[in-house]
């Protein structure tokens, strides 16, 4: 695997990372600020979008801050399946941490933080 490539527009604040040339990516939106780009075809990341950037790679005086992958919800069960592999291991979870919220012992939510601000 190669390593990811990023480029930044900071006139929209949005970071694209591209882990390889695809004509065949199928956008998932996982939240209102980050697009996975996936081939479902041979089943693996092709590249994410992060829109707001500046928003999500910004720490608190808590940590990271985390969001809710709100988006995986309007996916069908298999698909939902597949997204959460992809998101789970390498080169995606190199840049994403995917856990989950729990508000109570029947709801969990899935959530995600970017692993480290990377340099633009």
């Amino acid at each position: 695997m190669t390593q990811p490539i990023f480029n930044y527009d900071e006139m929209s604040d949005t970071l694209y990372v591209s882990f390889e040339q695809s004509e065949n990516a199928t956008g998932i939106e996982l939240n209102d600020h980050i697009l996975l780009r996936i081939n479902k075809k041979e089943h693996r990341a092709v590249g994410l979008t992060f829109l707001e950037y500046s928003l999500l790679a910004q720490k608190t005086e808590m940590g990271h801050r985390s969001f809710p992958l709100t988006g995986l919800a309007s996916l069908s069960s298999g698909l939902k399946t597949h997204v959460l592999d992809i998101l789970l291991h390498p080169p995606v979870s190199e840049i994403l941490l995917i856990s989950a919220y729990t508000p109570s012992f029947v709801e969990t939510i899935p959530i995600t933080s970017l692993q480290r601000r990377h340099e633009l």
